[in-house]
């Protein structure tokens, strides 16, 4: 039973973020927030609580005596395992708040094991098969995408993964040693190309919405969705670069020391050490580079869909908005 329900303070918005997101440090903290990994341990029966009391909130009614803290604690749990589109409980894997134990393992273990082919393909295969639960869980839910193009996207990113990271390794035998260093990366960065625009291809075939300030939906614009996929894949290839380019550097100024030489079997835990320190800043820092609420001057549109908004708006709408997905 409910039993006795109290109504919502006056003026709390519990889907308000608590930070100006038209600043990059104001995003920086909701991220920060969203992707905490703390909340990866958090209980399933926690979560589907922390999801009761924020419908509860949306409706106006909240259990007696709920302070704020409460309520905005629950908003943070809620936010890092529910899809914002279809309020649906992601898989763990798929959470951005598993983007860091899960990418600290696998970067660790792809920049230890960089040096033989069979190593080279197993993680870059790992890595892929990782990306592809993480940009299936946070698609577009209103672009559904059907099990034959995710199959396409993963086995497309897999192979551009690999036939980077093998070419480029055949390549580096005679360069420095850093450059062999440096190929994972390479590898991680040409998979994201290809992987993101591949598993939101609906996106790009048929547009995504796109609204005015007020929220009012105008149409749907693919040059929208090519914009909001780009900074995505902007993004993640910001998150992965610290990483894995200064960390192979460090690797190699350490390994030249004799202690490091003799606790060779550290190395691969110690990189994975490395990268989670790397990945616990550079999660939120790269979902903050762009604002999740994206802007497309009106003229930037195609002709027929600025005509229709230019035709029943005049010029009150000189930007729409659409979200761009992480």
């Amino acid at each position: 039973t409910h039993g006795e329900m109290a109504t919502v303070p006056l003026g709390f918005n519990i889907d308000a973020p608590c930070w100006d997101q038209s600043t990059f440090v104001g995003r920086l903290k909701h991220f920060l927030n969203i992707t905490d990994p703390r909340t990866v341990l958090v209980p399933e029966e926690e979560l589907d609580r922390a999801k009761a009391l924020v419908e509860g909130c949306r409706a106006g009614l909240v259990p007696p005596g709920s302070s704020q803290e409460q309520l905005l604690y629950a908003k943070k749990l809620y936010d890092s395992a529910f899809h914002p589109d279809s309020g649906e409980k992601m898989n763990l894997i798929g959470r951005m708040s598993f983007q860091v134990p899960g990418g600290m393992a696998l970067t660790g273990c792809m920049l230890q094991f960089y040096r033989t082919v069979p190593a080279v393909v197993f993680w870059q295969w790992m890595n892929q098969s990782f990306n592809a639960i993480v940009n299936y869980t946070n698609r577009n839910a209103a672009s559904p995408i059907s099990l034959r193009q995710i199959g396409v996207a993963y086995v497309t990113a897999t192979s551009t993964a690999l036939a980077t990271a093998v070419g480029l390794n055949l390549y580096t035998k005679r360069a420095p040693p850093l450059l062999a260093r440096w190929v994972p990366f390479a590898a991680v960065a040409a998979a994201n190309c290809v992987n993101i625009p591949m598993m939101r291809q609906q996106e790009i075939i048929n547009g995504v919405t796109v609204t005015d300030g007020d929220n009012n939906e105008l149409g749907c614009s693919r040059r929208a969705a090519v914009k909001g996929i780009a900074q995505v894949v902007v993004s993640r290839i910001t998150m992965a670069a610290p990483g894995m380019i200064i960390l192979p550097i460090i690797m190699e100024r350490l390994e030249k020391f004799p202690f490091m030489q003799r606790i060779r079997v550290l190395h691969g835990p110690l990189q994975v050490l490395l990268c989670g320190g790397f990945l616990l800043f550079m999660v939120p820092a790269a979902c903050a580079l762009f604002p999740q609420r994206c802007s497309l001057a009106l003229t930037d549109l195609e002709p027929e869909l600025r005509d229709s908004i230019v035709a029943k708006h005049g010029d009150k709408v000189p930007y729409v908005y659409f979200n761009k997905g992480l």
